[in-house]
């Protein structure tokens, strides 16, 4: 992105730094912040304008129309802020489950009004302010910048806590008593670095997650009878190919269960979408489906063979792509 962004043209695409997971860095000169539960969103303000663009492209300034308040709050500036988007409980807690219910997979759904759950945008970076480009600045000033915006806390726009010299340790245990996902820690001295997994910025979660693609689904017994019981999962390995990582059949409500079947439905395909043979216990009575929705599981670990152990399903991920969702790393 250059410096300047000439009158009349819109603000180059800038896509989120992501961070390495690890153990919080115990040495100096890092930063840390809560780990919100929700999706992410780089804002992108100019005049009256504003697009929310998530990890794989989509505009989500649609979908949480509170967003708009944006261009407002910063009196009509040009800015691209980093943050992420969530749902708020009764008790102003993110919830990830919440925010499943602006979640509609149907055809013809492109748009919700305001309702509950109550959504926020918590806004952690600034990346480009009126004709400068911050992403060669470090952490520690662009925070400082963001600050001066004086961006108020009481509406759908908030900035959260930046701990510059407090353990990580103390800001996981606030982060455990209040229900938040975990912790990020960010090298004061960092540059921000677009698209890329950096080292600068190390994710400490006390859950594992993982996102999957949904290559197929078996009905279920008893009450689920003829109807959706488990979903089928993988993940693409280095060479790109769909490595079944095992079932899920439990975290879903009944409403999340008819809405992903009739999906689903319309996503059949006559054979396997997985480049390995699925188990023979697992693909009996399968029905595939294109590789075309992608979701998230919290899981206990991995087996050595390589499945997810105890996985739950926690929601779909409209913000990811299919081709991004890949095995983690083998130590």
């Amino acid at each position: 992105m250059g410096n300047a962004a000439p009158a009349g043209r819109p603000l180059d695409l800038i896509r989120p730094m992501l961070a390495t997971p690890g153990e919080a860095p115990q040495d100096d000169g890092w930063a840390v912040e809560f780990k919100w539960d929700g999706y992410r969103g780089v804002a992108h303000c100019r005049g009256r304008d504003v697009q929310v663009i998530s990890r794989n492209d989509l505009d989500f300034a649609g979908r949480f129309p509170e967003l708009g308040i944006l261009p407002e709050l910063l009196h009509h500036r040009t800015a691209v802020l980093d943050g992420e988007i969530v749902a708020l409980d009764d008790e102003g807690r993110p919830d990830f489950g919440l925010l499943q219910q602006r979640n509609k997979i149907g055809a013809g759904v492109r748009e919700l009004r305001p309702s509950r759950p109550r959504i926020a945008y918590f806004v952690f970076d600034l990346l480009h302010l009126d004709d400068r480009s911050l992403l060669s600045t470090p952490y520690d000033v662009r925070r400082a910048v963001l600050a001066e915006l004086g961006l108020p806390g009481n509406h759908a726009v908030q900035v959260p806590p930046t701990f510059l010299s407090t353990e990580p340790e103390d800001v996981l245990r606030v982060a455990s008593q209040y229900g938040f996902e975990g912790i990020v820690s960010k090298r004061v001295k960092s540059r921000y670095e677009p698209g890329r997994r950096s080292p600068s910025w190390v994710k400490t979660p006390f859950r594992y997650t993982q996102e999957v693609v949904i290559g197929g689904w078996r009905a279920g017994q008893g009450n689920r009878a003829g109807r959706l019981g488990s979903l089928l999962l993988g993940a693409h390995d280095g060479e790109g190919g769909l490595v079944y990582i095992g079932h899920v059949g439990t975290g879903f409500s009944q409403a999340v269960l008819a809405d992903l079947q009739r999906a689903l439905e319309r996503r059949e395909r006559p054979t396997s979408p997985f480049a390995v043979e699925v188990p023979r216990e697992h693909a009996r009575h399968a029905r595939w489906v294109r590789p075309e929705l992608v979701g998230e599981v919290e899981f206990r670990q991995w087996t050595p063979d390589g499945r997810l152990r105890h996985p739950a399903w926690r929601g779909l991920r409209p913000d990811r792509d299919p081709s991004s969702v890949v095995l983690p790393p083998t130590s």
